[in-house]
């Protein structure tokens, strides 16, 4: 059951490469694509940090997480290393989750 979705995917690939040769350069100059194609990552990565923070399988989770998500933010907005940044949140949904105040 597996080898159908790993063909497909590996085609998927294949075809995915193949068009980076194939669509006219005229096209790939537009300078609309290229604000896209830069901004395209930012917005994934947001959707990723959406979802990671506030779900759990499928229901919507409320917890330290966000807590930790706006220390964050903070630390970010003052300017924090990226490491810096990473302990902090780490930090604050530790506190929040040992002393009880969210699960």
């Amino acid at each position: 059951m597996i080898w159908p979705a790993i063909i497909i995917g590996s085609l998927g690939a294949y075809l995915l490469k193949l068009s980076g040769y194939v669509i006219p350069e005229r096209v790939l100059d537009n300078e609309r694509l290229r604000r896209l194609t830069a901004l395209l990552p930012v917005a994934l990565l947001a959707a990723l940090v959406a979802v990671q923070t506030f779900s759990t399988g499928t229901q919507l989770q409320l917890d330290a997480r966000i807590a930790g998500l706006a220390a964050a933010i903070v630390a970010l907005a003052l300017r924090a290393p990226f490491l810096v940044v990473v302990i902090v949140a780490a930090i604050t949904a530790a506190v929040l989750r040992a002393t009880g105040l969210a699960p």
